[in-house]
Parts: C-alpha cells; sequence; structure tokens
C-alpha cells in the first residue's frame, strides 16, 4: 500500500479573489484524480469545496504537457469543480504560482507555467507591491474575436453578446444592472449553440465609471463564481471595442478595472494584442485529503 493510500494526499487550499482552488502538488503525476474524485473534493458539503482543482504535476511527465516542458517546468492540470478538464483559468494561474513560490519551487520575479491553453508567462511582485505578498501578473496571450453573432437570454430578457476566446470561450454581455443576469444557478441560454460546441463561460457587465466595470459570470462547468480571471480578460477586451478603444488601433495599451464579487482585478491590453491580468493570490490552508474521497464510489 502507498503511502497515500494509507494517510491521505497532500492539498493546499487557495483562492484569486475568491475564486477558489483545491490545490493537489503531484509532481510525478502519480496521484489518480478522477471528474467524480475532482467533483467530491470541489462539494461545498461534503467535500473541500472549490471552484476547481489545480493539480501540479511536472510538465515532463503529464502526456498534456510535455511538448512544453522545455518552455515550463510545471503544469496546471486544471480541473472544472464538476470534474471536467478545462483549457485555462486565470486567478488559478495566480494562484498556481503562488504555491510554486510558497513551495520554493519559484521566486519573487518571472516563471513560466504550462496550461492546456499554452505557456503562461507570470511575473510575482514582491512583498509591499500591490499586496502584502505581492500581486501576481498572468500574461494572458492574445485574445481572439471570431466575430460570430451571439445572443444570451435570462428569462423575458436577451441582450446581444460579444463572443471572446481566451483560450477558453466566454460570451460578454452589457448589462444595465447585474441583478438582471438572475441567479445564475442554471447556465444562461445562448444562441447560437453551434457557437459553443463545448459550452461557454457567460459574463454579465455592467459600466462604474470611466476604464471600469463591473461583471458576475456563469463559469462552464461550475455555475456563478466569485471571479472568472480570462472571463475579467474577455470583458476588458469586449469593453475595449465597445469604447473604440482596441490598442492595436490607437497604438496605445487601455486597461480596465474590473470588479467581481470577491475582489478587483486590473486587465491590460497591449497594442500587439497581448493582455496581462493582475491582483491578488492567496493561500488560506493546507492539509491531508481521506483516501477515501479520491477512491471509485460504486
Amino acid at each position: 500500500m502507498t503511502t497515500a493510500q494509507t494517510s491521505g494526499v497532500a492539498f493546499l487550499k487557495g483562492h484569486g479573489t475568491e475564486n477558489d482552488f483545491v490545490i493537489v502538488p503531484d509532481p510525478d503525476n502519480a496521484v489518480e484524480l478522477s471528474a467524480a474524485a475532482v467533483a467530491r473534493l470541489c462539494d461545498r458539503r461534503a467535500g473541500i469545496g472549490a471552484d476547481g482543482v489545480l493539480h501540479v504535476v511536472r510538465s515532463a511527465v503529464h502526456p498534456d504537457a510535455r511538448h512544453m516542458a522545455g518552455e515550463a517546468e510545471w503544469f496546471m492540470d486544471y480541473r472544472n469543480s464538476d470534474g471536467s478538464v478545462a483549457e485555462m483559468c486565470g486567478n488559478g494561474v495566480r494562484v498556481f504560482a503562488r504555491y510554486l513560490q510558497r513551495a520554493g519551487h519559484a521566486e519573487a520575479g518571472e516563471i513560466a507555467v504550462a496550461t492546456r491553453g499554452g505557456v503562461k508567462n507570470v511575473h510575482i511582485a514582491k512583498p509591499g507591491q500591490g499586496s502584502e505578498e505581492g500581486d501576481v501578473t498572468v500574461v494572458m496571450g492574445r485574445a481572439v474575436l471570431p466575430g460570430d453573432g451571439v445572443c444570451v437570454t435570462v428569462g423575458a430578457r436577451s441582450w446581444p453578446a460579444t463572443n471572446v476566446d481566451m483560450g477558453n470561450p466566454h460570451a460578454v454581455a452589457f448589462v444595465e444592472d447585474l441583478d438582471h443576469a438572475g441567479t445564475l444557478y442554471e447556465e444562461p441560454a445562448y444562441a447560437p449553440a453551434t457557437v459553443y460546441p463545448r459550452g461557454v463561460n457567460v459574463e454579465f457587465v455592467a459600466d462604474r465609471g470611466e476604464r471600469h466595470v463591473a461583471m458576475r459570470v456563469h463559469e462552464r462547468g461550475s455555475g456563478e463564481t466569485r471571479s472568472c480571471g480570462t472571463g475579467a480578460c474577455a470583458v476588458a477586451v469586449a469593453a475595449a471595442r465597445r469604447d473604440g478603444a482596441d490598442p492595436a488601433v490607437t497604438g496605445v495599451p487601455v486597461s480596465y478595472t474590473v470588479d467581481v464579487p470577491g475582489g478587483r482585478l486590473v486587465i491590460t491590453e497591449r497594442p500587439d494584442g497581448v493582455v496581462e491580468m493582475s491582483g491578488p493570490a492567496v493561500i488560506v490552508a493546507e492539509g491531508r485529503i481521506e483516501p477515501a474521497l479520491l477512491k471509485p464510489q460504486s
């Protein structure tokens, strides 16, 4: 019997603007995380509780990341709270980097993290620069705006939405009042469904001031969350296009402050199209997972 089978698997709990994660350090990719096991870990009543799981694996030993091992030593094998696999999670990358720093695998400064959405370059600020630990900035890559017409519906209200791909799909709808998004217990309806064959993250956005918006989000596979990093990036990009501030056209970087229920993120889009996201990342607890929680259930 392995140590993990008898004494459990180590975990940490962290969050980025209250988008929270169970962190499972597993350098050798030895821990089997089935979809059902991930869902149990994320259960807020019978498990640890989280919006997703950050499975920390060396890129060289994971089949989805071996091709990135030369660029990034560590792979963020991200899972949604329902157990499904996701391409990327912006808040998750920041928390992932904070874990690497805490574990001694990284220091303040630059680090590369492999994800299914590609290699992400991360900057960990020194303490006192933005927060007590220092904010974490992630180079999120370039947004893609496919241009497909999309409509989002909640109850009797419908809005046109901007289709933005940040390595994962988003539908961004600008609304007068965030309450119009409803409870977000269920995925908002969208059409045509063929635009998002694997589902979509839906953001509802209200203006708060110049270059300042607030959002709520229904994350694909997780429901409403307190924050969504790629969603905040998609919102800033969509807002810049709406406001006639596309950096590729103006030649000037544009930054938006994006308020989420769990805090505040700052999103900057550069003239070359690269999007950067800055915000806090906090580790709040650590312990061990009971082996039974990871076992197959009859």
